[in-house]
């Protein structure tokens, strides 16, 4: 069954803001982590962006996929920047990342529908 991606990705963040009430200081260390390591910097955030999709497909994490496409297209990601992360991903990891590269373009195209509304 093809999920749907934009609904994960909303279902996801209410899930971690109930979880910031009930453990506030860890949601709050995660959520300046997160921050910390996908501002601009040498890098910029659109390539950690991709980076972190591409470890999302790799170790296989449905969630990881639809936050870090969300966010590679909001941080100035093309389709085909992404094409070549999930094809990257595939040369890591295999087989599984192939399955889970199919999910990620799936996402794209959900996402690139949204934006185009």
């Amino acid at each position: 069954m093809i999920k749907d991606y934009s609904k994960h990705y909303n279902d996801l963040a209410k899930l971690m803001e109930d979880l910031g009430t009930k453990v506030p200081t860890t949601m709050k260390g995660f959520n300046d982590l997160h921050k910390s390591a996908i501002s601009d910097g040498v890098l910029t955030s659109k390539t950690k962006e991709l980076i972190a999709l591409g470890i999302a497909i790799t170790v296989r994490c449905d969630g990881c996929i639809a936050f870090h496409v969300h966010d590679a297209l909001k941080s100035g990601a093309s389709s085909e920047e992404i094409l070549e992360t999930i094809g990257v991903a595939i040369l890591m990891g295999g087989g599984p990342a192939l399955v889970y590269g199919c999910e990620a373009l799936e996402a794209l195209r959900q996402f690139m529908v949204l934006e185009q509304h």
